[in-house]
């Protein structure tokens, strides 16, 4: 019988980092002599690998820029964190939610555009390293939403598609699932719309962490 496993995405899922993220995005832009994405741009990206949203915020710009505007934006987050300016906070409710799936014999894992040294940092901020089974990120797969990260976060903890669920804040998450073959739980407290999540095939959309737990409860 195969394990059930819960892989969470992180940035806006399990944390709220959208500050960090838009502040080091406008600088490494500005770093590179050019206008700094909106806001609601910089949200629309979260979860892709760096290159890969560069592509998206600038798709006429020459790939070397994209590559260069994505080693700003690492420098920048460094700097940020160098600093003591970057806050991660889990969002209310995830840290009873995670709880409550590892009672029920969940294990768990993470899918993340995050690099290791990035993921690490935060959880480890959190105390939540050890909770998870199996972490996935840009360093070592492709950008979502490809499958990579789900197939290796299975293999790891010794589940198959049927047992496994994705649980993420943007269409890139939700894709990256239905191109796993797993469930896709969409969660309403991110940076993509539940309108957004639905379109791209959720199964399901949590409004609070609390959800969890019954929702998923509820495939088995």
């Amino acid at each position: 019988m195969s394990n059930r496993l819960a892989i969470f995405d992180c940035d806006g899922t399990l944390v709220d980092s959208q500050h960090n993220i838009c502040t080091a995005m406008q600088q490494g832009f500005v770093a590179a002599g050019l206008t700094p994405p909106s806001r609601e741009a910089t949200l629309n990206i979260v979860g892709l690998s760096l290159v890969e949203a560069m592509q998206a915020l600038l798709p006429d710009a020459d790939p070397d820029l994209h590559v260069a505007l994505g080693d700003h934006y690492k420098r920048a987050f460094t700097d940020l964190r160098a600093g003591g300016l970057v806050h991660e906070p889990l969002f209310e409710g995830m840290a009873d939610a995670l709880d409550a799936l590892d009672r029920a014999g969940w294990l768990l894992g993470v899918a993340t555009g995050k690099s290791d040294r990035g993921l690490g940092l935060c959880l480890d901020h959190h105390g939540l390293k050890q909770r998870f089974a199996t972490l996935q990120t840009a360093d070592r797969h492709p950008s979502k939403p490809h499958p990579s990260m789900i197939h290796q976060a299975m293999a790891d903890a010794g589940a198959d598609p049927q047992s496994t669920v994705m649980i993420g804040d943007t269409s890139y998450d939700i894709a990256m699932a239905k191109a796993a073959g797993v469930t896709a739980i969409g969660v309403a407290w991110g940076y993509h719309r539940p309108a957004e999540l639905y379109a791209e095939g959720a199964d399901l959309v949590a409004d609070h962490p609390s959800q969890l737990i019954s929702m998923l409860e509820g495939l088995s």
